[in-house]
């Protein structure tokens, strides 16, 4: 009898890597978890090393049965900037920074509250990557002229995984620089902010490509609780 195929889920969390092996129909075989720090250089600032995220995810893994596929979940919000040779430029700036309120009011004025609302589904707020993204150009120029790529915590993950930069939807939706109701990146968003587009990942629906995007938490919790269409 061929034996069932193993699926691995990771997620990237804040505090800590998550891993669990089930079968196909949901047995759970193994489970796996890792912890890395995180940093605070000042208040109301929150940073980690992607590279922590990368070693947790490869022990955790190394625990586990082999797997046929793996799906990734992980923390929101987060800005990982990489240059043109996808290495790591500065610590990832996490979904709970707060350093970002002058470059919220930079966004909502560049673009217009209602605008903005009309094409992202939110106002500028402090955890979302756009901001993180205009705080680097005013505050950090020599970082940012650097940065080849952007992606998120758990798409750095995938990326070191597979060799492939991407993003699902739903996290994308969460960057601020996402048209919602076309789900793409907004053209109008990223020209009134002056942002290139070439930094950015492909935009995939989770189910389309077994392995690449995944989801972020929030999405992966509502999937997981049954929320999985309007009502």
């Amino acid at each position: 009898m061929r034996a069932e195929p193993t699926l691995v889920g990771v997620d990237v969390g804040t505090t800590g890597v998550k891993a669990v092996a089930i079968t196909p129909d949901g047995g759970v075989l193994a489970r796996a978890e890792e912890a890395y720090p995180l940093s605070t250089p000042r208040p109301g600032w929150a940073e980690q090393d992607p590279e922590d995220w990368w070693r947790a995810t490869e022990r955790a893994l190394g625990t586990l049965p082999e797997a046929a596929a793996i799906g990734l979940s992980g923390q929101m919000h987060g800005l990982v900037v990489l240059g043109a040779d996808d290495r790591v430029l500065r610590p990832a700036i996490l979904w709970n920074d707060q350093r970002t309120a002058a470059e919220c009011a930079e966004i909502e004025e560049r673009i217009g509250l209602d605008r903005l609302i009309a094409l992202t589904g939110n106002r500028a707020l402090t955890g979302f990557t756009a901001p993180k993204l205009l705080w680097l150009r005013n505050h950090e120029p020599e970082v940012y002229g650097r940065i080849g790529h952007v992606l998120l915590p758990k798409d750095y993950v995938r990326l070191r995984l597979t060799g492939d930069r991407a993003i699902d939807v739903a996290d994308a939706s969460g960057t601020l620089l996402f048209d919602v109701a076309r789900r793409r990146w907004s053209n109008e968003v990223l020209d009134a902010l002056e942002l290139p587009t070439e930094w950015l990942p492909p935009a995939y629906e989770s189910p389309d490509v077994p392995g690449a995007p995944g989801a972020g938490d929030q999405a992966a919790g509502a999937l997981g609780v049954g929320i999985d269409r309007p009502g």
